[in-house]
């Protein structure tokens, strides 16, 4: 699939909110007033994930796409089918606040292209680390952060609305990688 980052907009908040509540069951999904909140913050990057149009890419996701929720597949042929919000900290320690790719577009490497691009504007910030949570059921997110060097630091109970209980990971900010830049 082809596909571009940028950075995020302001007019791209109803389209994000939707990837999330499509990504994320409830409980663990952002409310609209959470999403907006954490896009608010003073040290937050936003990236996006966009298709570029071509008719093949979009008859790959609807392959792709069989027995998916629906509405995924207008939503990916309108463009915006991903997103990441990143933190930097005071502390050095970034925090990767959100990743969502739409269920029609994993796996065809738009998540680790964005984590990257997260990775790299935190190093820009100084940061020589970065954290993150996630559902201590979601073992395939956990499986993508193994992959991306991230360890297992610790657990907090009833970290999410739904009382589930989040994993912590993080890893060292190393050198740049090689990811394609962020356009704005």
């Amino acid at each position: 699939m082809n596909f571009s980052l940028r950075e995020g907009r302001s007019s791209d908040f109803r389209t994000l909110w939707q990837i999330d509540q499509q990504c994320f069951p409830p409980g663990i999904a952002y409310s609209q007033a959470e999403l907006a909140a954490y896009l608010r913050r003073a040290q937050t990057f936003t990236v996006v994930a966009e298709r570029v149009s071509d008719p093949a890419a979009t008859s790959t996701i609807r392959a792709a796409d069989a027995g998916g929720k629906a509405g995924a597949n207008a939503r990916l042929a309108a463009g915006i089918f991903g997103f990441i919000i990143a933190e930097s900290r005071r502390n050095g320690i970034g925090h990767i606040i959100t990743i969502d790719v739409l269920p029609a577009a994993q796996r065809l490497g738009a998540g680790s292209r964005l984590l990257s691009a997260a990775e790299d504007w935190l190093r820009s910030q100084n940061c020589h680390g970065v954290r993150l949570e996630t559902a201590v059921d979601n073992a395939p997110a956990v499986a993508f952060y193994k992959r991306h060097n991230y360890e297992l630091i610790g657990t907090i109970p009833g970290y999410y609305s739904s009382g589930i209980d989040a994993l912590v990971l993080q890893r060292a900010l190393g050198a740049k990688s090689s990811a394609k830049r962020v356009s704005r």
